[in-house]
């Protein structure tokens, strides 16, 4: 299957409230030989403020954010179809499932689009971070890496690819970061090839879920406080392995003498799970897992030190004890209700509510449609969506694309929104104006004290920029 290596910058770390302002991607073969790319800038959408440590980094200036030839809804536009065209894919990035992945998604989905098109059927995605962590866990030879000052490996795109002997001096550019992941990952293939078909047959749920279900022992690769590390697991019994809420894989780690948990009651249970070492692993499906052949996780301490007898009828233990697991899944769903209950009972708005209730299958079989109408005619097919969400966002599309198609209380209405929300005083899920201004100050100090005039002046042509758009909108 191909490899779809892509990268975003964005105007923000926030997935909700940012917005993609450059996207790039390489399709290669299963030998990394490249068959397409492509690299997309577009400019800010309007009414937004950046997060100026965000276009510090990904080095975009006030010219880039306002001149380049696409708009953000055009330039969606596009990478859908290049995306649809790459169809079927393994989509990855570096650390994407983290960060680029709820970009676009909530991107599309904010911009009346298919949000899952990386990881819907025929397609399927994982993470260069999460291969990388593996390899260097199963052989530290496996990459040249920096170390911290805690002792860690360094697993940061620039530096690896630093350090491996590959050019990286234009890193956090969307372009350029893809092509530091396909050289990273081809290079692991090359020194590693026994692993790396085990390492993307995690790339969807369903294919995770066959694989914890079939295997009696395996070796799970999971990321802790800065070090990759291997654990030697057995999963559950295979009817209940599978948490009742998240709906992710769920194992024993084998260091563990199980035999004391069988016959624990659900609340002892409960308490078990809060101690450390964790007696349960999770494998969440569908964010690409590492799990591995169990002879890796044989070799690692302490499961080495353990005689082989012993882990093996541990395993047995936990896949065949039907009720043990059924107690488990009982508590599981018990902590994850807590947990709901517990949580802000803050309103949650449009834009973070991907998750929380899909759009009906009759709008999203309307979106081809909405997108090849005139403006004019997408205002009125607003009206056909049964999701509030689309129409609200249907509505802030027009107006930065083709504001003048709308009413004028319409138009009065959306700018006046805008206006609420970046010239808020309050500390808000989103940058405001006051916000940017604070976060400019600090970093001016930062810079001033580093002598850095070229960062200072980038600041500068920044800061005049959002009061132009505070100034914009402080008369609506």
């Amino acid at each position: 299957m191909n490899l779809a290596i892509w990268d975003v910058e964005s105007s923000s770390s926030s997935t909700s409230f940012g917005s993609i302002i450059e996207i790039g991607g390489i399709l290669v073969d299963e030998n990394f030989v490249e068959k397409d790319r492509f690299n997309f800038r577009c400019r800010l959408p309007e009414g937004e403020i950046p997060q100026a440590m965000a276009l510090i980094v990904n080095k975009t200036g006030v010219d880039l954010l306002t001149k380049a030839n696409l708009s953000h809804y055009q330039m969606l536009g596009e990478v859908e179809k290049i995306f649809k065209k790459w169809s079927p894919a393994i989509f990855l990035g570096w650390s994407n499932i983290g960060f680029d992945d709820e970009m676009i998604r909530k991107e599309f989905f904010k911009g009346i689009r298919y949000p899952y098109i990386t990881n819907a059927s025929p397609n399927k995605r994982h993470d260069g971070l999460n291969i990388a962590r593996a390899a260097y866990a199963v052989d530290k030879n496996i990459l040249k890496t920096e170390i911290n000052e805690k002792g860690n490996a360094v697993m940061k795109l620039e530096s690896l690819s630093r350090m491996n002997g590959f050019e990286a001096s234009g890193a956090h550019s969307a372009l350029f970061d893809a092509e530091l992941t396909m050289k990273i990952l081809s290079l692991i293939k090359k020194k590693q090839p026994e692993t790396w078909g085990s390492f993307l047959k995690t790339s969807n749920r369903l294919d995770t879920e066959t694989i914890f279900k079939k295997e009696k022992i395996f070796t799970l690769n999971e990321y802790f406080y800065g070090k990759s590390r291997l654990y030697l697991c057995a999963p559950l019994h295979p009817k209940h392995c599978i948490h009742p809420i998240y709906q992710w894989g769920q194992a024993v780690d084998l260091r563990v003498d199980v035999e004391p948990l069988l016959n624990l009651s659900i609340n002892d249970l409960k308490l078990e799970m809060k101690k450390s070492p964790k007696f349960l692993r999770t494998i969440r499906s569908n964010k690409a897992p590492i799990i591995l052949d169990s002879t890796y996780g044989m070799k690692e301490e302490p499961y080495n030190a353990i005689d082989i007898s012993i882990i093996k009828k541990r395993a047995e233990i936990v896949r065949g004890n039907e009720k043990f697991s059924q107690n488990i899944m009982i508590a599981l769903r018990d902590i994850a209700e807590e947990k709901e209950q517990s949580k802000s009972q803050e309103d949650i708005l449009a834009e973070e509510s991907i998750y929380n209730r899909f759009t009906p299958n009759k709008d999203t079989a309307l979106f081809p449609k909405w997108h090849a109408a005139p403006w004019k005619e997408k205002l009125s097919l607003l009206d056909k969506f049964e999701d509030e969400r689309l129409v609200s966002f249907g509505k802030k599309i027009i107006f930065q694309e083709s504001p003048e198609v709308l009413p004028e209380g319409m138009l009065k209405s959306i700018k006046r929104e805008i206006a609420k929300r970046i010239l808020s005083e309050k500390k808000e899920k989103w940058w405001t104006c006051k916000e940017f201004y604070h976060e400019c100050d600090n970093l001016r100090e930062k810079y001033t004290n580093n002598n850095d005039e070229e960062k200072l002046k980038f600041l500068d042509q920044l800061n005049n920029f959002v009061m132009s758009i505070e100034k914009k909108y402080q008369n609506v």
